[in-house]
């Protein structure tokens, strides 16, 4: 028990954003995926996941952690596109109209909220992502639906404290996740086996690091010395810790902080490339399309309209 209280102290939990949609247009999406984790909180209608199109119940809540993929279904009836990820975020307003969280009590249409949080370790790891949990169904657990309902009732208002409030329940919700994990035996292996960054400080030190230097020097040599091993076994101990190796690491996080300023500011392409590591533009390009499908410019007119 001490030490997942450990694991919870060392998680930053931070709210997001939360919408609650009407579903205009049943669809399926072949390889749902957000940065983020995702809860679903399925208020009526039709809702399924997975290979197998596993079942969401009303009032239950999907839970996918970040960078997890599913096989996503919103909506009932037997006619729906089915589309990719990318597809869906430029279609998304014409499958799903928002609303406020009130107005769900007045429509008899499919309806959900959607809510995204970030949880942490050590403010560098997708916490839940790093144990490789797959999506999942959170049932007969009316106390996770009640603070997802909190949130979306909170978001809509401007009183004072609202955002400490959105911060608060955040982290009680990863609380309960967590205690709703360890109550009913989920993923006792994962939980075992992946976690063990949490045991081994030089580890935690090589993800700060690398966090606070995407644009210098983070060559094994350099990453050796922080980790205060030799320069040949710095990238097995890496790998044999995370299940990925250092550059690799490295890059996805330089990619991943790119994404985060083509959305926040309106740097240039060549500058944000310059700021998360990359000298050469012509390569950075290269390397984000590849990693992404798209090009820099067209992920930041996509975001752009999505945040509209």
């Amino acid at each position: 028990m001490d030490y997942y209280n450990k694991v919870i102290e060392s998680v930053k939990v931070r709210f997001l954003r939360g919408t609650n949609y009407r579903i205009e247009k049943p669809l399926s999406i072949l390889d749902y995926s957000e940065k983020e984790n995702v809860l679903i909180l399925l208020h009526q209608g039709s809702l399924k996941f997975g290979e197998n199109q596993e079942v969401v119940n009303e009032g239950e809540v999907l839970f996918i952690p970040g960078g997890q993929k599913t096989y996503l279904t919103l909506g009932g009836g037997t006619k729906k596109n089915q589309i990719k990820m990318d597809k869906f975020r430029d279609l998304k307003k014409k499958h799903l109209q928002s609303l406020s969280f009130y107005d769900i009590r007045n429509t008899e249409d499919d309806c959900i909220s959607m809510m995204s949080f970030e949880s942490k370790v050590f403010d560098v790891v997708n916490f839940f992502n790093s144990l490789s949990i797959p999506p999942f169904t959170i049932r007969f657990n009316d106390r996770i639906g009640t603070i997802i309902e909190d949130l979306m009732k909170e978001q809509e208002q401007s009183s004072v404290g609202k955002e400490r409030s959105l911060s608060c329940q955040t982290e009680v919700l990863v609380i309960e996740i967590l205690r709703h994990i360890l109550k009913n035996q989920l993923f006792v292996e994962e939980l075992s086996t992946n976690s063990t960054y949490f045991k081994d400080p030089r580890l935690i030190d090589l993800f700060n690091y690398i966090k606070n230097n995407l644009s210098g020097d983070l060559s094994n040599k350099v990453l050796a010395k922080v980790a205060n091993v030799s320069e040949d076994y710095v990238g097995q101990y890496f790998k044999m810790l995370t299940g990925i190796n250092p550059q690799d690491y490295i890059e996805y996080q330089r990619m991943e902080s790119a994404v985060d300023l083509l959305r926040t500011t309106k740097k240039s392409i060549r500058d944000i490339g310059k700021e998360v590591g990359y000298k050469d533009t012509a390569y950075f390009c290269r390397r984000f399309k590849m990693m992404y499908g798209v090009p820099a410019g067209k992920m930041r007119r996509r975001e752009s309209l999505i945040n509209v």
